[in-house]
């Protein structure tokens, strides 16, 4: 089995990191860290760069934990690749980050998040950035 951990390159992505790395262990299961592009913007700050990617690799290593990172770019939007994985059935559990967004926010834009909790087949677990 697998804990899916959406992946930003920002303090929920970090969160989002730290709690799949401690849900794998706990549950003895492989880690899977995701981070997903559309890639049809200039600027997208959910997108990990390079740098981004090799510090996370590096971190992981050293915790000893098995895993995989999976770059998605081009297509569907984050929610969408996220949900789609989450159905695969080695997948036990799925980490996201969520960050606070003003009711106005959340109607111009979405909610990811909020789309991967109503949707995901399997458990989600959401976790604020350290304040």
């Amino acid at each position: 089995m697998t804990v899916l951990v959406g992946y930003v390159p920002t303090p929920e992505g970090e969160a989002a990191l730290r709690a799949g790395v401690d849900a794998a262990r706990a549950r003895g299961e492989n880690l899977l860290v995701v981070n997903t592009s559309r890639g049809d913007a200039y600027v997208d700050r959910g997108f990990a760069e390079r740098t981004d990617l090799d510090q996370v690799r590096r971190d992981l290593t050293e915790l000893g934990v098995d895993f995989d990172i999976r770059q998605v770019v081009g297509g569907r939007d984050a929610a969408e690749e996220i949900v789609e994985l989450a159905g695969s059935a080695e997948v036990s559990l799925v980490v996201i980050g969520l960050r606070h967004r003003s009711p106005v926010g959340k109607l111009l834009l979405g909610s990811s998040a909020q789309r991967i909790l109503l949707d995901a087949p399997c458990p989600v677990l959401a976790v604020k950035a350290d304040s």
